[in-house]
This record gives C-alpha cells, structure tokens and sequence, in this order.
C-alpha cells in the first residue's frame, strides 16, 4: 500500500469516527426533554397585570420550548399572599418552585429549608435573597436591584440637570424591606445630587390598580408644588403616569417621570412626552430562564442558572427599538 493509500484510508476512518460521533450526540437531543417535570411558577401579579403578564409570557414560552409541566401561581403582589401560595407549593411536592422573593428571607427561609429537605429545586426571580439561597441553593434572575435603582436616580439627574435645592418625590411600599432596596438606590442618587426627596407611600393593590394611587399622587404633587421629578415603582405605576399628571394639573414634561420597565402604556407616555426614562429589567427573562434552569438541574444535573437581566436604560430617543416587542407583551 501506498503513503498516499495510507493517507486517503486514514483521513476516512477519521470521518467516519466523526460521523459516527455526530451521529451518536444527536440520539440523545430530544423534544419535549423536560416533560416529566413538575415545576410551581410564581408569577407576582395578578392575571393580567401589565409587569406579570410578560413574566407569564416568558415563563410559558419556556414551558412550551422545554415541555415542562408547568402551574401558574399568581399573588396579586401581596407577600403575605405569596407565602401562603408558597407553603402550599412546598406540600404539594413538585419537582421545582420559581419564586418571587418579595416576602424577604425571613418569611421565604423556612419554608426554602422545607422544600431542601424535600429534594425540592429552588429559584428566584425579580427580587433576590441571597442569604437564603447560600443556605439553601437555588439562582436568582432578575436586574441587582440596589445598583438599578441608583444607576436610575444618577441617570435622571444627569437628562433633567436637576440638582441642588430641586426636589422629588419617590413612590414605593416602604413596608417591603427586600423589595424596596431598588427605590432606596434611587433615593440614594438623588440625594447624592442635592435634591430634597419627598417618599409616597403605596400599597401592593395599587401595582394591580395603578388607578387607586391618584389621590396619593395627587396629595403629594398638591402638598409639594416644587417637585420637578417623580420616581415610581414599577412598569404598572409608569404607565399610568399621564392620569396621575393630568388630575394634578400638570402638562407633558412639567414633571421629569421615571421609573422602571416597559409596556404599551410606557410606550405611549414616552411618545405623548409624559415620561422621560425607564430602567428596563427585561421580566421576560424572569419568566423564562428561571423554568429552563430547574429543568437544566432536573434532567441533566446541572448547576442553578443566577442572571442580571439589568438591560439599561429606555428614554425617548431608543424607546422606538423596544415599542414593538414592548406592544407584544414580551419586554
């Protein structure tokens, strides 16, 4: 045989080791491959809520792209409802849970220290408890929260030019410790800069009815006649900003508005100059990768997926790269 033989039989054999190889990987990619998977899904809001419904869309794409057998538990962004729903996720015995950490650590450790026991998964998405997952394992998705909301405060002050003396009012449930970091970051940036911030006090009711925080919005615009910039809560509050400062009084761009999220009434208000900036923390994501990762550890053993979904800010001039995804319902 010749070295050119030799070479020509060599070079195939290895092909065919390749081939063979390629072949053999394939057989074990499946459809459908997390489909004996029982997992409690945490959504935050109720059904329909501007900032869950994306959480949902998200959560049931990945359900749909990994076949998991997924139940869809949604609290109305009451903690003390989250807890409950949470001990009843734990007794019910699924294979994961994908919870919202609003409730702090708590409430949420006893019960993360149940389902452990349990051989039962852990995540968390939208707010994090740290301390309880280093106990406990399970990743976060979600945007880091007290950098958010600063990067938010640092960043109207810099767009408005506001500063010294000017002052602003920041709506939150102050009640929510674990939860309302964000907003303190934000109060944090402003009081950096010099302004005098003036903190509204709202309930978890009002993330579902933006509606019932007019009268606070209202007071405390009335109470605070030189107040130039407004920070709210969530995409819920943001959206409704043109109905807080229509019965205030107020015109298009009197008040700098912030906050946090998109969603086709955010869209709206950027365009009709009601709102200026939003922090956009992608809740699709908090939807989906929670699901894909305990389906991940499920099937294939591996470790807990944890992801800043912090995308950065959206302000009048690139809302338009995000409007269409954002009417979709899906950022």
């Amino acid at each position: 045989m010749t070295a050119i033989s030799r070479r020509f039989l060599m070079a195939g054999a290895a092909l065919f080791a390749i081939m063979g190889t390629t072949a053999a990987q394939a057989e074990v990619l499946r459809d459908n491959w997390c489909a004996d998977v029982k997992i409690r899904f945490f959504v935050g809001g109720a059904e329909g809520d501007g900032f869950g419904s994306i959480v949902y869309n998200g959560a049931k794409q990945a359900q749909l792209d990994t076949g998991a057998q997924v139940d869809f538990i949604f609290s109305g962004w009451s903690s003390e409802k989250m807890v409950q729903q949470l001990r009843e996720a734990v007794a019910s015995a699924p294979d994961g849970i994908a919870m919202m950490g609003h409730p702090g650590p708590d409430s949420i450790e006893p019960l993360a220290e149940e389902a452990s026991k349990a051989g039962i998964l852990m995540m968390y998405q939208n707010v994090d408890v740290p301390t309880v997952r280093a106990k406990f394992g399970g990743g976060y998705v979600g945007a880091n929260l007290t950098p958010q909301g600063i990067a938010l405060g640092a960043e109207a002050v810099r767009m408005s030019g506001l500063g010294a003396g000017d002052q602003a009012i920041v709506v939150a449930d102050w009640s929510q410790e674990n939860r309302v970091i964000r907003e303190l970051g934000t109060v944090k940036a402003l009081e950096d800069a010099g302004m005098t911030v003036i903190k509204l006090t709202t309930s978890p009711e009002m993330a579902g009815d933006p509606n019932l925080a007019i009268p606070i919005i209202t007071a405390g615009l009335l109470a605070n006649p030189d107040v130039k910039l407004i920070a709210y809560p969530g995409g819920q509050m943001l959206g409704n900003a043109p109905t807080y400062m229509e019965a205030a009084g107020k015109k298009p761009g009197e008040i700098f508005n912030i906050g946090f999220d998109t969603s086709p009434q955010i869209v709206e208000a950027f365009k009709n100059g009601w709102v200026q900036l939003t922090s956009d923390q992608q809740p699709f994501l908090q939807g989906y990768l929670p699901i894909l990762s305990l389906c991940q550890q499920k099937v294939y053993g591996l470790g807990a997926m944890s992801v800043d979904t912090g995308a950065g800010f959206v302000n009048a001039e690139n809302i338009g790269t995000v409007a269409d995804l954002a009417i979709e319902g899906l950022r």
